[in-house]
């Protein structure tokens, strides 16, 4: 059989398994993205943007239809009650799923503006959520439809007392992010201005507050190639995984490129889900992928 892997680290050689094979396990979409794993439902849900629709996969029954429409909804995790968030690009807000299966607006405008279109998301211990408000849903009719930008494109922190603050604004498009295991860093993905010929595209580390609440030092981590970073996840270990153009990139804390498990297409976004968090779901243009792999993930729950 031959192995989806290329070891650029001999560290890498025990984050995956020589036998474990690249499944396609969906296709037939029109752009994959925002892949969050229930292990209490043992279901991944993910977004098919331009058609408007969040899927569901499930191990036993495949892929079937979650939500139509969903107002173009994009990335998505899991607050600490178990709830789905949601970056919502036509409604142009962050929105909560109650238990209940009805929707709560978290976020729609900052000071009087209207956001732009949320992206990705993450949530911390505290309860508060992180996102990223690129212009890009709104700027095609593609994955939203074409609507005027009221503010920057910008990085916010919603507080659980429902005060939402700008937490960067030095972006051309802030994308994909997730914290270290610890909470002691954000990792964002910079994927520039979309129609710039070279646009700007890296991904950048913030040292996290001992308040919780403020970004400092912010720097470039590490720069994909091919093709550029999106959506990112960190491991227990915090090693990070990224995206990129052939297939998914794992990084060193420190940034060192160790390994790739290499996709006949793109990768736009990843998620740790089954068994004990050690299997990857990729999300890579039109097809759902996965791979087990000898590491865990640390986002919770």
């Amino acid at each position: 059989m031959e192995q989806p892997f290329a070891v650029i680290d001999p560290r890498f050689k025990s984050f995956v398994l020589p036998n474990a094979p690249l499944l396609r396990i969906g296709e037939g979409f029109g752009w994959t993205e925002g892949p969050v794993w229930f292990g209490d439902q043992q279901c991944l849900l993910f977004s098919d943007v331009p058609n408007d629709r969040v899927m569901r996969w499930t191990p036993s029954g495949g892929v079937s239809l979650f939500r139509q429409p969903c107002g173009f909804e994009n990335g998505h995790t899991r607050d600490r009650e178990g709830r789905l968030i949601s970056c919502s690009h036509h409604d142009r807000c962050i929105r909560r799923t109650e238990l209940d299966g009805s929707l709560t607006i978290l976020a729609d405008h900052y000071r009087g503006k209207r956001l732009n279109s949320p992206n990705d998301v993450a949530v911390m211990a505290d309860g508060s959520v992180w996102f990223s408000d690129p212009p890009y849903g709104i700027q095609t009719d593609y994955e939203g439809g074409k609507q005027e930008p009221e503010v920057p494109p910008r990085l916010y922190r919603l507080d659980p007392s429902g005060d939402l603050d700008i937490a960067a604004d030095d972006f051309d498009g802030p994308n994909g992010l997730c914290f270290s295991p610890d909470e002691s860093r954000l990792y964002v993905t910079e994927t520039g201005k979309q129609f710039d010929s070279d646009p700007v595209q890296h991904i950048r580390v913030f040292d996290v507050g001992a308040d919780g609440k403020r970004l400092l030092n912010g720097r470039v981590f590490h720069t994909i190639h091919p093709g550029n970073a999106d959506g990112i996840r960190c491991d227990s270990d915090g090693n990070l995984w990224s995206g990129a153009a052939d297939g998914v990139h794992c990084l060193d804390p420190d940034g060192t490129l160790l390994g790739k498990i290499l996709v006949p297409s793109l990768v736009s976004n990843l998620e740790f889900g089954g068994r004990n968090k050690s299997q990857l779901f990729l999300c890579a243009g039109q097809t759902l992928y996965t791979i087990a792999v000898n590491r865990r993930g640390a986002r919770r729950p």
